[in-house]
């Protein structure tokens, strides 16, 4: 949990600290799916499966808004 967390403060700092906006959406990508991680270790330690579902939701929304960023990129230009 702790490498995870980690992780997840560095992909914040990326997206934050981005020199380009598509810099940012894969770091806000990255931090998706470290969240979608942390959720699913935190179901495997309570061995509990209502937290799939949540992590699930999560990441159809991290999906779906890597796909709007990367067409809005697209569209854009650059």
């Amino acid at each position: 949990m702790i490498m995870l967390t980690v992780g997840a403060a560095c992909f914040l700092a990326r997206a934050v600290n981005g020199p380009s906006l598509a810099d940012r959406v894969v770091a806000i990508d990255g931090l998706v799916v470290t969240i979608v991680a942390i959720v699913m270790a935190n179901s495997i330690r309570t061995d509990s499966s209502l937290f799939v579902g949540v992590a699930v939701f999560v990441a159809f929304i991290g999906f779906v808004g890597t796909a709007a960023g990367a067409r809005f990129i697209e569209r854009r230009g650059g």
